[in-house]
């Protein structure tokens, strides 16, 4: 149902799953192996995997912690999104590499749950996509000594929002990794 014409394609959109983003994350090994596991259901049934990568202070482009993780490889005709804010979409080229594809629906998975994935979300619905997230591969890590709630709480809170999150003519909501279904959005 995305508010973008032309656009009948869905993409797995792996946001900021790099060695220093997600090294102290909630329950990290398993999100990445959820993420894992949905690039490789991506790339076998032929839906484009485009991966962020965000660089800034602390995360240095070309650093150690920079990296997308070791469990993890963009292939070599995936798209990479070099961005520096939280939405993936300001001032990077993720619009033009999605109009490119013929995408306007988008399955949302990486870190972290309270900054980048939640603003990339909604600067998708605000373009006019269509945005799923993946409940179980997604993760923060700990900032409840600066008073915010714990990763646990943090990302049942996002599941809980986004499941019910809608917008006029498009469609959000979240499924787990072994439920989702790479097919456009139902009308």
């Amino acid at each position: 149902m995305t508010t973008i014409e032309n656009r009948p394609h869905t993409a797995l959109l792996v946001v900021d799953v790099q060695t220093g983003v997600v090294e102290g994350a909630h329950e990290r090994d398993s999100v990445v192996a959820n993420v894992g596991g949905l690039v490789d259901k991506a790339r076998q049934e032929r839906v484009p995997v485009v991966w962020v990568q965000h660089s800034g202070p602390g995360l240095e482009r070309g650093s150690e912690g920079w990296r997308i993780v070791p469990e993890l490889a963009p292939g070599e005709a995936e798209p990479l999104v070099e961005k520096h804010y939280a939405d993936s979409f300001e001032e990077t080229t993720l619009e033009t590499v999605l109009s490119g594809l013929g995408v306007g629906r988008l399955v949302v998975a990486g870190a972290q749950t309270d900054e980048c994935i939640r603003s990339t979300l909604h600067g998708a619905i605000v373009r006019g996509y269509d945005a799923t997230l993946v409940s179980d591969a997604h993760t923060t890590e700990d900032q409840s000594p600066w008073g915010a709630p714990t990763p646990d709480k943090v990302i049942a809170h996002t599941n809980l929002y986004w499941t019910n999150h809608r917008a006029p003519g498009r469609t959000a909501g979240t499924v787990d990794t072994k439920n989702v279904d790479f097919g456009p959005a139902a009308s």
